[in-house]
């Protein structure tokens, strides 16, 4: 609701008091005075959403107030009402800033229009002033492959039901167009649609953004903010990175999901909310439900229709469609005619495996666009793309480090769900940095000859009898994952923007699991 607290200001006694048990009865936050003094004094000490204000008072005329309250960081609606109406005195409130006009005596269902008028027309204003700080994701979903095709089928299927959608997938793959096209398709697609990303907000706020705040909640609260489900409500939310929120706040949001209500930070007042919830993740939510990172009442609360978005390698053919598609928007954006693609050029995108799905590729063609020469194709150079020959591959143990995987075919905390192909070793574009040496012995260069065991004549032919297998027991999960983050820690050299990425997990995430280490005693690369 972004209507609560309501000052009516009016010299008659009978006329306070019946407008102040009829907005009581719809539970707002109601005061009434009888003089502009009065007034001026409540407004000085409190917020409030709308003004009831009468143009004949004791100490002056009510109109004046509406300079006043122009003048406050969030100002209220003004509703001037009067005895004596003509045209020319409503025409000039309503140039002077009042929201309406009524004139005395009033019934009941006036107010009721009235008050729905204002709650609207508010809500409308927050909704727009958030939307206007926030950059939005726009575009379609692009594709020809049967993965796509399959996509759109279950978005189609989805989108107008009320049922809450999580939405998975590797970094880059296009989530947040998934969301954006179920919000499209829903009946709630004349409504708000806010989105709330969960990773870029520090966790001392995230409940404040989620749910809003009071005046005084805490230091820097000058005034009342209602939170994004509030500004969502009729609408839809989309909570992006859902895998990123601490315990305490997973609690909070479990109760809104299971009750449609919550309460402000520093408030009492319980609001009441219709909103619909998309969530997103990179991560495997239920194997971090597996080890206590995610509630789990919470992951089946949001997986009531999970949607499995897939990467861009398994995507037979679409890389060359959304590559044009981008080379057109580019182009327009920078001023230049791109004409399509060289043929060595289609074989380098074509033969990229993609790690950071379709936001690399549409990078990579941004860069492209800059350097290509207007009127000419693209061509490999622009890319920064250096395929390898199809029969030499690195390492499989070395590309597994480095996607942030323990071990071939098995993926790692926070990896996603599909695991990549190996990738050539060196640099894959302009800005890229070469991938950390792992195992710890660096393995030797193509330009070094690889250091060859002397072979002696003296060494006999028998086969060396073969040693008994000692049984070996299994590391804890979490001694796997700790040798694994330290050992791209120091391959990283200590950076920990670098590290995060090659992990696969967000900065906060790496520090709080280096915080916990430290004080376990670990050595920290890098400090």
């Amino acid at each position: 609701m972004s209507l609560e607290r309501i000052l009516i200001l009016d010299d008659e006694l009978v006329i306070r008091k019946a407008l102040e048990e009829q907005l009581r009865r719809k539970r707002f936050s109601v005061c009434s005075v009888g003089t502009l003094g009065e007034a001026d004094e409540h407004l000085s000490k409190d917020e409030y959403d709308l003004l009831f204000v009468d143009v004949h008072l004791p100490d002056g005329n009510g109109t004046e107030l509406l300079e006043r309250v122009s003048s406050m960081t969030n100002p209220p609606l003004v509703v001037i009402i009067t005895g004596y109406g003509t045209v020319e005195s409503a025409v000039k409130c309503m140039q002077s800033g009042a929201f309406d006009y009524i004139i005395k005596p009033f019934s009941s269902s006036q107010i009721d229009v009235l008050i729905k008028k204002a709650r609207d027309y508010r809500q409308l204003v927050k909704v727009n002033q958030f939307l206007a700080s926030e950059s939005t994701v726009s575009g379609e979903l692009i594709g020809k492959s049967g993965f796509i095709n399959q996509l759109k089928d279950v978005i189609r299927k989805v989108a107008p039901t009320e049922a809450t959608v999580l939405i998975c997938g590797e970094n880059g793959t296009g989530k947040e167009l998934v969301a954006n096209e179920l919000y499209r398709c829903s009946a709630r697609k004349s409504a708000p649609f806010i989105r709330v990303n969960c990773a870029a907000i520090s966790e001392s706020l995230i409940e404040s953004e989620f749910f809003g705040h009071e005046k005084g909640a805490y230091t820097g609260a000058t005034q009342r903010r209602e939170g994004r489900f509030e500004l969502a409500d009729g609408g839809t939310i989309l909570l992006d990175e859902i895998s990123e929120i601490s315990p305490k706040v997973q609690a909070k949001l479990l109760r809104v999901l299971q009750e449609r209500e919550f309460e402000r930070v520093g408030g009492n007042k319980t609001i009441k909310v219709d909103v619909r919830v998309i969530a997103t993740t990179n991560r495997n939510l239920a194997q971090s439900v597996e080890l206590g990172l995610f509630r789990q009442d919470l992951y089946y609360r949001l997986n009531v229709f999970p949607i499995q978005v897939p990467p861009l390698r398994d995507r037979d053919g679409d890389v060359i469609l959304l590559a044009k598609n981008f080379a057109q928007s580019f182009g327009r954006k920078h001023g230049k005619q791109i004409k399509g693609f060289s043929e060595d050029a289609i074989v380098a995108l074509e033969r990229h495996s993609w790690p950071g799905n379709v936001r690399e590729l549409q990078n990579t063609i941004e860069r492209a666009v800059i350097l290509a020469e207007s009127g000419h194709p693209i061509a490999q150079a622009h890319l920064g793309l250096f395929a390898m020959p199809t029969n030499v591959s690195a390492p499989a143990v070395a590309h597994a480090h480095a996607y942030g995987h323990a071990e071939v075919g098995a993926p790692a905390y926070g990896s996603g769900y599909h695991v990549p192909p190996p990738q050539p070793q060196g640099n894959g574009g302009y800005y890229d940095s070469p991938p950390p040496a792992y195992p710890r012995q660096r393995p030797p260069s193509r330009t070094e000859a690889a250091p060859v065991p002397p072979i002696s004549a003296a060494v006999p032919s028998e086969p060396l009898a073969e040693s008994p297998a000692e049984p070996t027991t299994p590391l804890p999960l979490e001694e796997i994952e700790k040798k694994h983050i330290l050992s791209t820690l120091e391959g990283t050299e200590g950076n920990r923007t670098q590290a995060a990425k090659l992990l696969g997990i967000s900065i906060r995430t790496l520090r709080n699991k280096i915080s916990a280490y430290r004080e376990d005693g670990e050595f920290i690369p890098g400090e």
